[in-house]
């Protein structure tokens, strides 16, 4: 079964699986192996086979121990990590090190400056290496980066430690949209991307709280903002190394499993029809990628959302205080709107599975955004029930958050080939990487505390993010109707139910019985 695939007697295999918990599915068409990965070869047949619900649940329990909930932990710490800057913005840092007019601004905006330069190289390079020693690696590079910030004493110093955790940091995500599609079905990944992706929120909570007890020290010989950089850049370093011994690079090198349960997580996956894992890099795939839409489109999304989230973040402290609330009880707010926000994700997440419907989704969780940002520019603090309800407003504020999550997840189910996912995910964070740089420069410093100009360049990138997922779903669901119909003329190829070349490393736009999820 290990070895070389063969050609199998159907009727043979159908008998002697059936006991096991899969049925063979005998189609007219075959896989081509010749298209095939080598090591993903070995554990795959020529034919594709169902496994039964109870099996293909099991199978998933395995995984999600293994690898979401590693996914999870690793996202929560990164998003911790990133967010120190944030809380101690108001812990005395900048009176420490001198930082004036817009340093704090650019400390948040190198960070992406970097992720601009390096996201291709590093989707490159997360294609061909084993995936979780690498994230290892990664994790130990920027926890040692983030206790040296305790040591920074100017400006250079603090710009020189956020370069490195922002090259560090770009192999996060990327390689997490590599796993989702790697170990999980396509309608398993939007659930599994929101939850790592909503610890964006948990770090608000569990970080707003960690503020607030590092903000009691008052003596000693590091300062309270020392402390929490150099605590969590610690804990950072040894859950990396627990990382690189507890994580599988993929379903064929996963000692932790038996070689029948690998062949059974390669094949649970092979519907996906979006490949598993290929290392030869393919030109047709990257002009492919940089022709199609549907890439751009994510790009977009992504560049739309993170522009407002990056300077929401770096600023929630400095706003949240605006509004007349005191150091402690801004660290303590916080806590609220990283429950908001995972209330938003899992709210978006269990009406995506009602509904089956990504974009439509994405587009009812951007109108409270338009009214929270509104109500930012126009009520004035005045009261102390303005102030509430103010506050109110900054929270609802980031609801679009839903559409960047759920952008993510569609990106590892609709876009397929090894190459064209590695160029999409790149361009995707590479948009990624410049909303962030920009988001924390549109709050000048001469426009504290209301902001006008960062909220009214808000409310353009909400605009133009509607415009996006409307022209998006036109483009995927035409996309579908003209294979539908190849389909109904009697194309096999276009079948959606022919999912024999699920492993041959095909393009979407390459494989007609491919179907988009929009």
């Amino acid at each position: 079964m290990m070895g070389t695939p063969e050609y199998r007697d159907p009727e043979k295999v159908h008998s002697a699986a059936a006991d096991d918990g899969y049925i063979e599915d005998v189609r007219k068409d075959r896989q081509n192996f010749d298209r095939v990965d080598q090591e993903v070869a070995k554990y795959t047949s020529d034919t594709a086979f169902d496994i039964s619900p109870e099996l293909n649940d099991s199978l998933r329990r395995k995984i999600d121990k293994r690898v979401l909930y590693i996914m999870i932990s690793t996202y929560f710490l990164q998003a911790i990590d990133k967010g120190t800057m944030s809380f101690a913005s108001i812990m005395g840092i900048q009176a420490d090190t001198g930082l004036h007019g817009q340093d704090y601004s650019w400390l948040t905006t190198c960070i992406y400056i970097v992720i601009l330069v390096v996201e291709y190289p590093q989707n490159w390079l997360i294609t061909r290496v084993p995936i979780a020693k690498y994230l290892s690696f990664s994790i130990v590079a920027w926890g040692a980066v983030l206790a040296c910030t305790a040591v920074c004493n100017n400006f250079v110093g603090l710009v020189a430690v956020r370069c490195l955790l922002g090259l560090f940091e770009s192999a996060c995500q990327p390689a997490f949209i590599v796993l989702s599609a790697m170990w999980y079905r396509r309608e398993e990944q939007t659930a599994r991307v929101t939850y790592w992706y909503m610890m964006n929120g948990a770090q608000q909570v569990v970080g707003g709280l960690l503020a607030y007890c590092f903000s009691l020290i008052t003596s000693g010989p590091l300062k309270s903002w020392q402390w929490l950089f150099m605590a969590y850049g610690v804990i950072s370093v040894i859950y990396g190394l627990f990382v690189g011994w507890y994580m599988p690079d993929s379903p064929m090198r996963a000692k932790c499993f038996t070689e029948e349960e690998k062949r059974l997580m390669v094949e649970r996956v092979r519907d996906n029809q979006t490949g598993l894992q290929n290392r030869e890099w393919k030109w047709d795939h990257v002009v492919e990628a940089l022709k199609d839409p549907q890439v751009w489109g994510y790009a977009l999304i992504a560049m739309t959302t993170t522009l407002p989230t990056s300077g929401l973040g770096a600023f929630q402290g400095i706003i949240i205080k605006s509004f007349g609330f005191s150091v402690l009880q801004t660290q303590l707010l916080a806590m609220v709107l990283g429950f908001y926000i995972i209330i938003v994700l899992l709210g978006s997440v269990w009406i995506v599975k009602r509904t089956s419907q990504n974009l439509l989704t994405m587009l009812g969780f951007v109108i409270p955004s338009f009214i929270g940002t509104i109500l930012l520019m126009t009520v004035t603090p005045d009261t102390m029930a303005r102030k509430v309800g103010l506050l109110i407003c900054y929270y609802i504020t980031l609801s679009f958050w839903s559409a960047q999550t759920l952008a993510l997840s569609m990106i590892s189910r609709n876009v397929a080939g090894t190459t064209k996912k590695s160029v999409a995910v790149a361009t995707n964070f590479i948009f990624w990487a410049a909303g962030n740089s920009i988001g924390p420069q549109v709050f000048l410093s001469w426009d504290a505390p209301r902001y006008f100009v960062a909220f009214a360049t808000h409310l353009g990138c909400y605009c133009l993010l509607v415009l996006v997922i409307l022209g998006l779903r036109f483009h995927l669901t035409r996309q579908n109707k003209k294979r539908d119909r190849l389909a109904a003329e009697g194309n096999l190829a276009a079948d959606p139910s022919n999912v024999a070349h699920g492993f041959e490393d095909l393009t979407d736009g390459q494989n007609l019985s491919f179907r988009y999820v929009y």
